[in-house]
Parts: C-alpha cells; structure tokens; sequence
C-alpha cells in the first residue's frame, strides 16, 4: 500500500475574546506631529508637468513584431513611412515580421527649454512579442492641445525577455514594452513667465482648513504683513509686497522652506482587492461590543493506492480515496467589549496579538464604523 497526504485547511475568523486584553496593556502619550516643509506638501500654480503622447513605428526587430495581417494599422502605417521616403509598396504583398507599431509617451517637466532632452516610455499596440534589438524612427510627440512639443527617435531598451520551445516558454516582466533614455528632444517650450507674476496661488496636496490656516500665518509670521490668504481648504493666495525687492520666485524660494505641522483627518484606506489597510494616527473607536465566531474546517485527504499482487493475471491498480473532517466552532469565544478612546496604536497592537489577518481586520473595521463606534472617514479603494 503506498499512500501520501494532502491537507486543505479552510479557516474563517478568528476569537478576539483577549483583544481587550492586548489593548489596553500600558497608555500611550500623545506625539506631536513631525513637521514638514511648505514646498512638500503644496503645488504652485502653473507649475505641472505635461503629458505628451505619439503614434510611431520600431523597426529592427528579428521576426517578434507584428503580424501585418492582424494590425492593419501597423500595414498602413508601413506603407505611409516608405511612400513619405520615395518608395511606393501600395498594392504590394507585404509580410514582414520586423516592424511594431507603438505609442510612446513622456512627460515634459515644467520650464524646460528647447534642446534639452526628456525620456520617453514605448508600449505595442498590435501583436509584437518583444521590442527586443528594435529602433523607433521619427516620432512627434503632442500636447493636449494638438501641438508638437517633442521629437523622439532611438533604440528601444526593455527590462524583459521571452524564450519559447517546443514544450516550455519563460517570459520576465514585459517585452513588449520599454524605454529610450533622454529618447525625445523638446521643440517647443510651454510659456510661462512666473517671475512676471505680482500674485500666484499654492494648492495644497491634502486639502485641510487647519493646515491652510498654519501656512498662512508661517508665511505672514516670516514676511511680517499680510501676503497669504487661505482661500479654502485647497488654495492659498500669495501676492509680492510692493517693497519686496525679488520676484515671485524670490519669494517661493524663502517661503518653501518655513516648517509647517500638517494635519489631517481621521481616515481608514482599504484596498479590499490586496487585503491593505491604512489608519491614520488620529483615528479613535468610541464603546462598542465585539463578537466574532471562530469557525474552522479542516479537510485532510489521504488517497491510497490498492495493487495487485506481483504476477496476478488478474486485478488492476486503483486509489482509494480516504478524507477525514474535523470541525472547530470556536465554543469559548466571548463578546469583548472595546472602551471609549482606544487608539490606532492599541488596536493594531491587539489585532497583531491575536494573528488576525488583513482580510478579517477590513470585517472587523466595517462592523465598527458600521454601528458607529468608529470616529473616522473609511475609504475603499
């Protein structure tokens, strides 16, 4: 008899009868929150990135292209490049395997001038298994506005590969995307004249009334006069004394590095899809009881296999199956009962104790925020 086992082990919820336990051990104080610089969490106006976009074609490439066949616009666009070039294939069969179409994107940083140069991203459109070896020819790049702000051309570097055999392939990461560093050269410069400015306005990356309220008194306190304005929770107005000798960017620059202590709302970010979870410091959990069944089912299968006896003319070999199920319902578990004022770090700190996973933390904070005991804003992803 020859037999081996295979377990399967089924487990929903855990007992937080002792979270009370693990989470009112020790109090812990109240930290002040690290303070930050005015330039890393607010934009200036006007001062963006700009995303550009172009349709283009790799050549090059050693039989992983696209099949003409089945991207009739890779076809017409080959046909297009060799007329623009003085050669006329049209009506011609045409099956080459060398050539990809693309679109290539980039992004253009604010104040950049003519000349310089930017990276460029090239993902396939049609077929192609691998831009592997390929070159991309001539290709504009377009604002949102339709106009020409870059030119880009080069060979196209990849971070993955792709090997087939007969029986086996071994793909790593994506070969049917990849980059030219410094690929694009900037034709057209967007015009900004922000020295020219007498006022511009800072948006801040986390909308917040008492962190807008904070910079405008650390940028009044530093200039000594009424220069910044909250206009709401999301924009600042800063305006250029009249006695100030610089400009506005002289200004920025002595106002970016002032500390600021931002604050926040009390948020819960789950992202149900990967089991995340993201609590900030300030969220509490008012009193509230809490039971969770423990239910755990546990399926062990040992097949074994019946042979024959050696040189038996007649029987043949077959598997046995043999399951063994056991059930544990979790008696015992309690109702726990969480205090007023319970703390992220508490609650973490219990949940960890106990080995609860992300997926029933997520459950658990649903419940709580459900029957109102939890004073925080949950978002999920």
């Amino acid at each position: 008899m020859i037999g081996h086992d295979k377990h399967i082990v089924w487990s929903k919820g855990f007992s937080i009868a002792l979270l009370i336990a693990c989470m009112m051990i020790g109090t812990i104080s109240d930290v002040k929150a690290a303070t930050t610089r005015i330039k890393d969490i607010v934009d200036v106006e006007g001062v963006r990135d700009n995303m550009l976009v172009g349709y283009g074609l790799v050549v090059g490439l050693n039989g992983t292209g696209d099949s003409l066949n089945n991207s009739p616009f890779t076809r017409q666009s080959l046909i297009a490049m060799l007329e623009r070039l003085g050669v006329n294939v049209r009506d011609q069969n045409l099956n080459t395997g060398n050539v990809a179409a693309v679109m290539v994107t980039a992004t253009l940083p604010p104040f950049t001038n003519n000349g310089a140069r930017i990276d460029v991203n090239i993902s396939t459109m049609g077929d192609a298994d691998s831009l592997r070896g390929g070159t991309l020819l001539v290709t504009s790049l377009m604002g949102a506005d339709g106009e020409v702000y870059a030119v880009s051309q080069g060979p196209v570097m990849i971070g993955g590969f792709q090997s087939q055999g007969e029986a086996s392939t071994i793909v790593q990461n994506n070969p049917a995307s990849g980059r030219i560093p410094e690929g694009a050269i900037i034709e057209k410069e967007i015009d900004f004249k922000l020295d020219q400015l007498q006022k511009i306005r800072l948006s801040l990356r986390n909308p917040d009334f008492t962190t807008a309220r904070r910079i405008t008194r650390a940028i009044n306190g530093f200039a000594d006069s009424k220069i910044a304005i909250a206009d709401n929770a999301a924009s600042i107005t800063l305006r250029r004394p009249s006695n100030y000798k610089g400009t506005i960017v002289d200004l920025l620059t002595d106002i970016e590095k002032l500390p600021i202590q931002p604050d926040q709302i009390a948020k819960v970010v789950i992202d149900e899809n990967t089991g995340t979870i993201v609590m900030g410091s300030d969220v509490r959990i008012s009193s509230v009881a809490i039971a969770q069944g423990n239910l755990t089912i546990r399926v062990t299968e040992t097949p074994q296999v019946s042979q024959p006896n050696p040189f038996s003319e007649q029987g043949e070999t077959v598997i046995v199956p043999r399951t063994d199920i056991s059930v544990n319902q979790g008696e015992g578990a309690e109702m726990a009962v969480l205090q007023t004022g319970v703390t992220l770090q508490e609650l973490v700190t219990g949940l960890n104790k106990l080995g609860i996973g992300a997926r029933d933390m997520i459950t658990i904070l649903q419940s709580i925020k459900a029957a109102g005991a939890l004073q925080a804003e949950i978002e999920l992803l």
